[in-house]
Order: C-alpha cells, then structure tokens, then sequence
C-alpha cells in the first residue's frame, strides 16, 4: 500500500494547437491515466474531471506541467492555477536537451508527457533539473494586466515601425523630393498632411489655406509644403505606389492613437503595482520601461536571488572557459521584452547618474563595446532592483 502523505499526484501536458496530450502519474513514477483533449470548453470539463477521478483514488497533493504557459495553453493554464493546484512551465530549451541525453525509442506526444513527469521525479533528486520544471507563483492582478498591455503596446509599435519603414521606402521611390521638407517621416503633421487629400498627385496642389487648416501645420510647414510644391517630381507608377503610401499613412496614424490610449491605461494601472512604482524611482526608469518590466517580472517570489532575476532580464553572461581559454556567452533562455525595457532604462539611468557613468565609462576603458558596458552596469543594477523588490524600498542615491 503506498504512502498517500509521501506521495503527489503529476500531470504533465504537451501542448498542440488544437488538442492537447495529459499524463498522470505519481511520484513513485507510476502512470496512472493517459488521454487527449480538445482546446475548448468540453475538453477542459474533461481534463478536470479526470484529474480530479485520480484524486480521489490517491488524496494526495496535486501538481501540474505544461509547456507554454501565458501562450496556447491559454486559458487552461489559469483554470489549473484557480483551483489551487501548483503550476510548472516546462523550459522547452531545457526539456529537449533532457530528450537528447535521455532520447526515446520514437517520437509522439504521449512520450514527450511521459519525459515531462519523468522530468518531475528527476527534480525530486537532482536540484539543478528543477529548473527545467519552474513554478508559476501568483502574481498580482495588475502586474498581469500590465503583462497584456505592455506586450499589446510592444507589437503595435513593432508594427509601425514595418510599416513607417515601408512607406518611407516607397516615398523615395515614388517623390523623392517630398522627405526632404521633414526629418521624420513619422510626424504628425507630416501624416496629416499625406492624408488631407485622396491622391498622392493631389498633394502638389492643395492651396496654402487649405494647408494652414491641416492639424499640425503651421506657418513654418506650410512654406516648406509650398517650396516642394513649386518643384514636385513623380515617378511614372505613383498613381498606383500613391494609394499604398497614403493607406500606410492612415494606419500610422491610427497606431499613433492606440499606443497612446494603450499608455494611458498602462499608466492608471502602473499605479497600482508596487513593483512599478518601485522601479520609477529609479531614475533613467521612465514609465513605459517600468510597467513593463513590472509586468515581465510580476513578483520577485519567484525567482530564487537577484542572479537568477539578472538572468531573466538578460543582463547576466554565462561562462564559457575551457583550458587556458576564458570567455563568456549570451544565455538563451531570458525574457526577451524584459531586456529590451533593461537596456532601454539602464542607457538613460547611467546619463543621470554620474556613480553610474563612471561605471559605464570604465567598462568602456576596458574594452567592451557599448551594449557590453550597458550590460555591465544593467548587471549591477540588477542587485540593487532585487534588494529594492524585496525589502519593499525606493531607489535612492547614497552620498
């Protein structure tokens, strides 16, 4: 008869992208129940129920595996985390090199559940597999929301710089001499002033007071506009170039104003989360970088010590040394949108901060390259966000 205090009850689930293949076994390492489920409402009833079957048999706590976690799984992984289950995101990097070493006699989704509860037993004796298996902890509700609106905000901005670099592609293709009356084409005004007539053509002729009406243009523009008017060239397809330029104006235009409402409701949010509020105390650390580097990070419980959140934020380097030969690598397994907030808040941070230059300016001396050095100080910086995080303090400047 075994053991039922010494005993857990493991699921582990390999993500598809319309179904999902669950495994559940026991901390002995035996399987209990193999089956597949639908990504829908009928087929969550059915994981539960399952789940919950087990329990029964074996009252014993319950702990769930699934790779993806915030991605496909969605929205089962916090259906599992709702019932008071302990949740672990599989490391995928992690679990294949764990196939490699330890590979199977095929490939299917039932053996890779099975790697993922052998992956469990594998934690229980060797520390170091337990971070192939990491734990979801609980995070507050506005550092997720955070976590939405700040990866939202991240693709938009994405998305206008593709389509800002496409239609300054085109511009120079189509009317040259229309990007030399503005040093950024994505000005306001200048957007307003590509769409203020149906036409690309039509632009060469808009009067002076009907220019003046354009939001954004004054007195300054509207004689820039003017001088390019009296020497307007198009090139033979920029009827057919025109309406694409101008719709990609449109869209600019459109994306200016979503960023901007996504921001204001990032920043009515960021005032509630502690992390951020924290973190804009640093200074360098402007809004933006801090809610969303409040939403990637989520709470500091989860990770072990402030190395760990170096690694995470990317401004950790593992080493690489063999022999007489020393070196160091870029890990892989960091949270890409988190280090580009970092680099961003630490380049600004060491500009308003004469400790922090001279720290940047000293990496420098010795021969690192810019990103090098940023990653250097964002390093240090780390030590000081994970005390600042933990002991719940603001950022200050000691004499």
């Amino acid at each position: 008869m075994l053991n039922p205090v010494s005993l857990q009850l493991r699921v582990g689930v390999d993500v598809g992208s319309r179904c999902h293949t669950v495994a559940i076994g026991l901390s002995d390492g035996s399987l209990l129940e193999e089956f597949e489920i639908p990504h829908t409402a009928e087929g969550f009833q059915e994981f539960f129920a399952r789940i919950e079957a087990c329990g029964r048999r074996y009252p014993v706590p319950i702990a769930v595996a699934m790779e993806g976690y915030n991605g496909h799984i969605r929205p089962l992984d916090s259906l599992v985390r709702a019932r008071g289950w302990r949740l672990f995101n599989v490391n995928n990097l992690k679990l294949a090199r764990f196939k490699e070493i330890f590979p199977a006699a095929a490939k299917s989704d039932r053996i890779d559940t099975r790697k993922t509860l052998e992956l469990f037993q594998l934690g229980d004796h060797l520390p170091m597999a337990g971070d192939v298996l990491q734990e979801v902890m609980a995070t507050p509700a506005e550092n997720d929301i955070l976590k939405r609106l700040s990866r939202r905000r991240r693709r938009l901005v994405n998305e206008r710089t593709r389509v800002l670099n496409s239609m300054q592609a085109d511009l120079q293709a189509v009317c040259p001499g229309l990007l030399e009356i503005t040093r950024d084409v994505g000005n306001l005004w200048f957007l307003n002033f590509l769409t203020c007539r149906r036409g690309l053509l039509k632009l060469a002729r808009v009067r002076r007071a009907s220019l003046l009406k354009v939001p954004g243009i004054g007195t300054h523009f509207a004689n820039a506009i003017q001088a390019w008017q009296s020497r307007a060239y198009f090139a033979p397809d920029a009827s057919l170039v025109g309406d694409m330029i101008q719709q990609d104006a449109a869209r600019l235009l459109e994306l200016k104003q979503q960023i901007k409402a996504l921001e204001e409701q990032m920043a009515q949010v960021a005032q509630k989360s502690s992390i951020a509020g924290q973190l804009a105390s640093i200074p360098g650390c402007g809004a933006i970088c801090a809610a969303e580097l409040a939403g990637e990070i989520g709470t500091v419980e989860r990770f072990r010590n402030e190395a760990s959140l170096a690694l995470y934020l990317g401004m950790a380097t593992l080493d690489r040394s063999s022999g007489k030969s020393r070196g160091s690598k870029a890990p892989r397994h960091v949270n890409a949108r988190a280090k580009a907030a970092m680099m961003i808040a630490v380049d600004h941070h060491r500009k308003l901060v004469p400790q922090s230059q001279r720290y940047f300016e000293r990496k420098r001396a010795e021969g690192k390259k810019h990103n090098q050095a940023i990653r250097a100080l964002g390093r240090h910086l780390c030590r000081v966000i994970f005390k600042m995080l933990t002991q719940d303090r603001p950022y200050r400047i000691e004499p």
